[in-house]
């Protein structure tokens, strides 16, 4: 038949990316696509919107990037989580530069949807603008826009108004479906452009749905599945699809719903967050077999792990990490755990790994689910304020090698092998003869053993808890390796050579040997290398980490074209940036972080950041003679190694200069708790039905704050009612999440404050709605007749996550019930919460407290006429108090410093604290519960050259003394170079 536009494209870009996967074979028939050679070459260069149109296709060992293989080595950031677009570019650079060639992220549906009917993609919600930073960078996207994204975020990235609404989420109701599409609508408006298919883009997978288990193999989830996959190709999404399958249950896996008809254009993929204490599990594609083994329950499909831990959050009181934080997350699965589990991975066959969280970022506002407190840090690699920190080598080593040593992108089990002490994995490339050998350490205590390889018998040392990688038969340029004791990291051409690296622990002793049957001639460019030949082979020897990076340059023999052997312990390695340019590939080394690079005729220009003392070395193309770094030209000789190499050194980063905080005013709030306050424009609780999953009590109006529009942040009540005679308590249900609370007052005399617990090790810190019932007695002195007013100020801490889809993100928040003991007044509600969104910060910045509805939090807001405070405070008081002052900062354009603020007083002060910057809500510290007490304040919304406003919002409780005590500023982290910032 004739083919459309329309057709042909959905064909060149959704059935040509793996059309025949479900081809009359049966699922583990190889497709016809697979059945075409597959160029061995390099792999495909780093993507970009260049206006071609490209296929993506798979079979069971990777993906195929218009016919070439592509091992997909990606990492989870969120744009919601870093809310200054210009920081966006400065984290998907130390991505690229460190190895990574995709980056995932989640669209939350909460952020870009105040209303129903209601999308916001500007300003921090631009995802255009994200998607064109990525295509800039260099990176691949995973997009995974839901509906429903989990994420530790509020309602698992459900909206507000949707815990309102009509309809079962997560299933095929209609009422939720109409919302999904409405959704989906707009993501896809915007993820059509930016196709990697297309040429228009980088979005190279998309996902549909996450984690989703609760109606695996029923009609319901059937037919949700199969809706959300015909919306998102009637939208012109031509890209694989996939899902997140969590608990590697098999759910999902190709053929398990209707597509309409299409073959093909869909992956299984599974999660895992596997604890330090636990041995790597096999779930890639050399599992043990069937739904519970991950990747071989599709096995006509490559191993793809769209998550895995980089990292774990930490709820309120710190229970995962005893209180000490991410700090302990990033101890505890550091950089040895990164290598034993992701080379797990790698010798179980997974050629798509994501890396969940990279950049985990700070849950701002009123953006975190109940079970995790503001920062979203996740022990991750590049730490909450940018750091780059120890965790990014084995990251960095595996990534540039999964670029560019393409025998990884296609290996096959191979014999087994056996070394006392030590689980070994073999494996091997049909194609190019190459083995690989995994060998982990899963005891305590460091493991020296014999491993057997093609190539010998090879004596290695692998310490406690922790794994490494050895090759044989490696290509490296125009020679082969025999085998390296030391991991290789990558094998590029740049200087008219080819270039190896290796790298290992640091005071390890590497051995090399390199297959030359003709005799070379080499040359030893740095003292710590050793080298000998003998019939056929070139043996060298380097203890890594004695002098930096050791150079070993081989010439002549069976080619013409020279090797040049680097070798780098971990630390090293990371400051080895290789950059491919239209002159050439460029191989960087010395500076923090390489960000771009270019070559302009004989002149090579540079940008990065440096933060110790440094020299810089580059390998290029032919003819160049200059090197530029951010813009100035530095002085440089030519080295035996063929490197440009500065004669001088760069500078460490200067100190950074914060200023104290002082100048503060104060003014104590919460005008509601009294019985005069005029409530008649508040909205009247007149409902008496809810579609929220906690049941209305008989007899009372609906309070769920929900149901009145008020979906973030604090919320008030005031009830009023007449003759209090004869009553002793008053009973208050309420339902907030883990660390909410409830503050009371009766005719504007403070009844007491009433809080939810901190979870701890007993208790399942994903609990339920949280709910529970605060009983406060009813002094004589107001049991009398007459109007009353019971005030209630409820602190929500947002709306559950829908893991199980259960509607459990319905249930309520806020007051759900009031009773008597000692009569049974009939009581009049009325309730308020947050005022209009705000239309830059948007819905999610601000809650009900009397202060944001008056914008005290604004920069902008005179205060001149408040009362003048200094800290330690010492007060007590049941409510509110705000804190404000202003504070200038000056740090030179060149420095990228990235600043905190720290809140700490005596751990049994019972207070929280609303931290507003430049009118931003920033996070929530409470101060005796911890563990957070550093709040990072991301530039863009920090002028970090110019004046800013600093607002405290503390609510204290009456039972203790209120803070604050110290509040300062911190210096989190600081590198010469950076990107510019635009103040958001």
């Amino acid at each position: 038949m004739a083919l459309s536009r329309r057709t042909f494209s959905a064909l060149a870009g959704s059935a040509a990316l793996g059309l025949a996967l479900g081809g009359s074979g049966g699922p583990g028939a190889p497709s016809a696509y697979a059945a075409r050679s597959v160029p061995t070459g390099p792999a495909p260069a780093p993507p970009s919107a260049d206006g071609r149109p490209h296929t993506i296709g798979y079979d069971r060992y990777s993906l195929l990037v218009d016919g070439r293989r592509l091992v997909v080595w990606s990492g989870e950031m969120h744009p919601f989580r870093l809310p200054s677009p210009s920081l966006w570019r400065d984290v998907l650079q130390k991505m690229r530069a460190h190895g990574f060639n995709a980056v995932s992220i989640y669209v939350a549906w909460n952020y870009h949807s105040p209303a129903p009917g209601t999308y916001d993609f500007t300003g921090v919600r631009d995802l255009d603008l994200f998607l064109r930073t990525a295509a800039e960078t260099g990176l691949y996207v995973i997009l995974r826009p839901g509906p429903y994204i989990n994420a530790e975020v509020d309602g698992g990235g459900f909206p507000g108004w949707l815990t309102a609404a009509k309809g079962t989420a997560r299933t095929d109701d209609p009422a939720y479906l109409a919302h999904v599409d409405e959704w989906l609508t707009q993501v896809n408006l915007i993820a059509r452009r930016h196709q990697f298919t297309q040429g228009t883009g980088t979005v190279l997978l998309y996902q549909i749905e996450n984690e989703y288990d609760a109606h695996p193999g029923d009609a319901t989830g059937r037919a949700y599945m199969a809706h959300l996959y015909k919306k998102v190709r009637a939208d012109g999404i031509d890209v694989p699809l996939f899902h997140n399958d969590k608990g590697r249950n098999g759910y999902w896996t190709p053929g398990s719903f209707d597509t309409g008809g299409e073959k093909g254009g869909w992956l299984y993929g599974f999660d895992g967050y596997p604890s330090p204490s636990q041995t790597p599990p096999d779930w890639g594609t050399f599992g043990p077999g069937g739904a519970k083994g991950g990747a071989s329950a599709s096995p006509s499909t490559p191993g793809f792990v769209p998550e895995f831990g980089g990292g774990w959050f930490d709820p309120w009181g710190g229970a995962w990490f005893d209180g000490k934080g991410y700090a302990e997350a990033r101890r505890t699965r550091d950089a040895a755990y990164e290598r034993r589990f992701y080379l797990t991975n790698l010798a179980n066959g997974l050629t798509l790994h994501n890396v969940y969280m990279t950049f985990g970022g700070t849950s701002w506002g009123w953006l975190p689910a109940p079970v995790v407190y503001t920062s979203y840090d996740y022990g991750a690699a590049i730490d909450e304020a940018r750091n780059v920190t120890d965790k990014i080598a084995p990251l960095h080593q595996l990534g540039h090698l999964l670029q560019r040593v393409p025998d990884f992108a296609k290996l096959d089990r191979a014999a087994d092998v056996h070394a006392e002490g030590l689980k070994v994995y073999h494996l091997a490339n049909p194609d190019t003869g190459a083995h690989v050998y995994v060998a982990r350490n899963d005891g305590a205590d460091a493991v020296t053993a014999d491993l057997p390889t093609d190539a010998g018998r090879v004596r290695i040392t692998v310490p406690g808890r922790d794994a490494r990688l050895l090759t044989t038969g490696l290509k490296l340029g125009a020679r082969t390796l025999k085998y390296a004791t030391a991991e290789p990291v990558m094998c590029v051409t740049a200087a008219r050579q080819d270039i190896a690296v290796f790298s290992g622990r640091h005071g390890d002793m590497a051995e090399l040997v390199l297959k030359c049957p003709v005799g070379p001639n080499v040359m030893r460019l740095d003292p710590e290398a050793a080298w000998v030949l003998d019939d056929d082979s070139l043996h060298v020897n380097v203890p890594l980490g004695q002098g930096g990076l050791t150079r070993v340059l081989v010439q002549k023999g069976e080619t013409d074209t020279p090797l040049l052997l680097l070798f780098a312990d971990d630390a090293t390695a990371v400051r080895l940036f290789p950059y491919d340019t239209p002159s050439g590939t460029l191989l960087v080394y010395g500076p923090a972080l390489l960000r771009h690079a270019e070559v302009r005729g004989n002149e090579v220009h540079l940008t990065g950041d440096v933060t110790e003392t440094t020299s810089i070395e580059v390998w290029g193309p032919r003819g160049t003679d200059t090197l530029v770094w951010n813009g100035r030209t530095l002085p440089t000789r030519v080295t035996l190694s063929g490197s440009l190499m500065t004669t001088g050194l760069l500078p460490a980063v200067p100190e950074v200069r914060l200023p104290e905080l002082g100048g503060w005013r104060m003014r104590t709030e919460n005008p509601e708790a009294g019985p005069s306050f005029d409530d008649s424009h508040w909205t009247v609780a007149y409902r008496t039905t809810s579609f929220s999953t906690t049941p209305v009590p008989d007899g009372q109006p609906v309070l769920f704050a929900d149901d009145y529009g008020f979906h973030y942040g604090d919320v008030w009540y005031r009830g009023s009612f007449t003759d209090a005679t004869g009553l002793e308590e008053v009973s208050l249900a309420y339902s907030t999440g883990t660390q909410g609370l409830l503050m009371a007052w009766l005719d504007g005399e403070p009844l007491g404050t009433h809080r939810m617990p901190v979870p701890d090790r007993t208790t399942t810190i994903r609990k339920g709605t949280w709910a529970d019932t605060a009983v406060f007695p009813i002094r004589a002195a107001l049991r009398s007749p007459g109007r009353h007013v019971l005030s209630v100020l409820v602190r929500r801490m947002q709306h559950d996550e829908d893991g199980r889809a259960l509607d459990t993100h319905k249930a309520a928040r806020g007051l759900t019930a009031a009773s008597f003991k000692g009569g049974s007044p009939k009581v009049s509600w009325r309730i308020q919460g947050a005022a209009a969104p705000d239309p830059v910060r948007g819905p999610m910045n601000n809650g009900g407290l009397y202060g944001e509805r008056e914008g005290w939090h604004l920069p902008d807001f005179p205060d001149h006429d408040w009362e003048k405070a200094s800290f330690p405070r010492a007060a007590r008081y049941q409510g509110v108090t705000w804190y404000r002052t202003t504070f200038r900062l000056s740090v030179p354009a060149d420095i990228d410093a990235s600043v905190g603020l720290t809140l700490q007083d005596d751990p049994y002060r019972a207070y929280r604290a609303q931290i507003f910057l430049n009118g931003w809500n920033l996070g929530q510290y409470i101060n005796n519960v911890g563990p957070q007490h550093t709040f990072v304040l991301p530039n863009g919304i920090l002028r970090t050259r110019g004046a800013n406003t600093l607002a405290l919002a503390v609510l204290s409780e009456f039972t203790t003394l209120s803070g604050p005590g110290s509040v300062r500023l911190t210096l989190l982290g600081r590198a010469t170079g950076g990107l510019p910032v635009t103040p958001v």
